[in-house]
Formats: C-alpha cells, sequence, structure tokens
C-alpha cells in the first residue's frame, strides 16, 4: 500500500475557535483526515510569542484549541495531535534555521510586518520576529510534505521552503521541502463587517457558543445600512448576515437574496434564519464537545500519545540533520 502523504497544520492556543476557523481550516481538516497522514500542532510556543504574560490563557487553550478540533469531527485514531511545546526536535531545528535566515530577510517579511502593526508592536522580540523560522520547524521536524494555508501565510511558506533548500544544498538532501496546500476557503468577515473575524475583534461566533448565544450574536450582526424598514429593498450584496446564509444556509441562499432585494423578508426574520442555521451545524460540534469537556484525562491522553508519536519523528529528524551537519559522535 502507498504510504500517505504527510500534512502539518495547526493553531495558536490563544482561545478558543470561532467560524472564522471553522470555515478557514477545520472543515477543511475534516475532509483531508482520510486522504492525508495529518499532524494537528498545538502551538503553545507561538502562542507565547504574543501572549507571553498570559501562561494562564495558554494553558487553558490547549485543552481549548483541542477539544475544539476533535469537536468539529477529527477522528484521533486517524489523525496526530501534537503539543508544540512537548516536542525538543521543534527547538533544536529552530535554532539551526535561525542561522541560514537573515534579520533583514525576517523584517520584510510582509506577514510578520502586517501581524506586526496588528499588535501595535514597534520593537519586536527575537520571538515574533523569528515566528518564520519556528514555523520552518514544526513542518520539517516532522517531514510534512503539504502545508494547508491561507493566501496571508504564503510568505511564510515561501520563506520555509527557502530555508530547507539552503540546508539541503549546504549538508546534502536531508530535509522534505514542503509544498503549499493553497486553501480556497473563503474568509468569514467579523459580525461587525470588519473583513476577517477575529478572537481580539469581539465580532466572533465561537463553536462553543451555547443556541441562545449564537442568536444574540446574530441579531447583533450589521446589515445594509440602507434599509430603514422591513419592506424596503434591500442589497444583499453588502449585508453580513447574507455573506453568512452564502455560507451556512446554501439551500435557502438565493431565495433570500431574491426575498431582501423585493423587500419581502426584514432583517429580523433574515437574521432568525441564519441563526437556525448555524445552531443546525453547530447542534452535533456541542455534543462532542460536551462529551470531552467531560472525559478531560482522554483528550490529555490524546495529546500526549500524538506528542509522544511525534518525538519520536523529531528525534529520527534530528538523527538525520546532525549526521548531515557532521554533529553525530
Amino acid at each position: 500500500m502507498e504510504k500517505k502523504k504527510r500534512i502539518l497544520t495547526g493553531d495558536r492556543t490563544t482561545g478558543k475557535l470561532h467560524l472564522g476557523h471553522y470555515v478557514g481550516s477545520l472543515s477543511n481538516r475534516v475532509r483531508l483526515q482520510d486522504e492525508y497522514d495529518s499532524f494537528i500542532l498545538l502551538a503553545d510556543i507561538q502562542a507565547l510569542t504574543t501572549h507571553f504574560e498570559n501562561p494562564d490563557l495558554i494553558r487553558g487553550s490547549i485543552y481549548d484549541v483541542a477539544i475544539d478540533n476533535l469537536s468539529v469531527g477529527l477522528d484521533p485514531e486517524k489523525i496526530t495531535l501534537v503539543q508544540q511545546s512537548q516536542i525538543t526536535a521543534i527547538a533544536e531545528l529552530t535554532e539551526i534555521y535561525s542561522l541560514l535566515v537573515t534579520v533583514n530577510t525576517l523584517r520584510h517579511n510582509p506577514t510578520i510586518k502586517s501581524e506586526a502593526a496588528a499588535y501595535g508592536y514597534n520593537d519586536l522580540t527575537i520571538g515574533f520576529l523569528g515566528y518564520p523560522v519556528s514555523q520552518t520547524a514544526d513542518i520539517t521536524f516532522c517531514g510534512a510534505h503539504l502545508v494547508p494555508v491561507g493566501e496571508d501565510q504564503r510568505p511564510h511558506l515561501e520563506l520555509a521552503r527557502k530555508i530547507v533548500r539552503r540546508f539541503n544544498d549546504l549538508y546534502g538532501e536531508t530535509l522534505t521541502e514542503p509544498e503549499i496546500l493553497l486553501s480556497d476557503c473563503p474568509r468569514l468577515a467579523g459580525l461587525d463587517g470588519n473583513a476577517k473575524m477575529g478572537k481580539s475583534l469581539g465580532n466572533a461566533i465561537y463553536l462553543s457558543d451555547d443556541a441562545a448565544t449564537v442568536e444574540q450574536k446574530v441579531r447583533s450582526a450589521v446589515t445594509d445600512p440602507g434599509r430603514i424598514t422591513a419592506k424596503d429593498p434591500g442589497n444583499p450584496d453588502i449585508c453580513v448576515v447574507n455573506r453568512y446564509h452564502g455560507v451556512f444556509n446554501k439551500a435557502e441562499h438565493e431565495e433570500i437574496c431574491a426575498s431582501c432585494r423585493a423587500g419581502t423578508i426584514g432583517c429580523v426574520a433574515c437574521k432568525k434564519r441564519l441563526a437556525a442555521a448555524l445552531n443546525g451545524m453547530l447542534d452535533p460540534i456541542r455534543e462532542r464537545r460536551a462529551y470531552y469537556e467531560n472525559h478531560l484525562d482522554e483528550v490529555r491522553q490524546i495529546i500526549q500519545a500524538g506528542s509522544d508519536k511525534a518525538n519520536r519523528e523529531g528525534n529520527e529528524t534530528m538523527r538525520r540533520v546532525k549526521d548531515a551537519m557532521r554533529l553525530s559522535l
């Protein structure tokens, strides 16, 4: 039997995951778990690059993010859930790769520049600036062939590929050069109309939200500002609620658009239908979440077993790396 190609993906452990994560990556992971050998990283070290002063958040989020991944339908018998900080090879490779990339290259990385601006950072820590180097270590410690990313993460992956080629040119063909698996999933706008749904923006529906919370949040979502009454013709093209219908309520989307333009459905009724669709999708996720929240020891065992497997993979990678660099005794 032909060996499956390996995927490396994951999430920073800075809080529970939301619908933006589900649309952008989680649903894709579920779809790919039968086709690929999937390593899912709980990126707690990378979370510290922006939240190092809040270790309690990181600690709780390790379990929250693990449960979110399991709740959407990822099967622990098919995927490998890995706690980043437990993998010694990642730390070793990060140090080695830092010798192969210049500070100027990192400073000019467009993703680093935009993220620094978003956090208001003027004076960058080495950890924050070196995020793409650490990410390269994440990808290569287990020999991942493919990395699913959005367009905004492409610069990181292009740099990772350059680092791997540089290493292989210097020391011989040792590391697997990863391919970019560009996501075609849409970016989900925030409830407030912001182009991005984000944990820090207060505009997200979380996978862990109960039905009443979802209904309340949907009621607060922005719609066509030009509609004064329910009978006024609306423009669904500029309505956040309509965009959500297009993603989560495809069966009714076309009819809702036509009714909005004709002024035969008001925003309140439209929002009620969206909330119903979202809660229908989230109900089985909530059911699985409730199970794992009541079996935290099982979650810990899943993370530990995955991290143990990852360490075995990483140790073998480091053996080859040290042999290639003439560091082995």
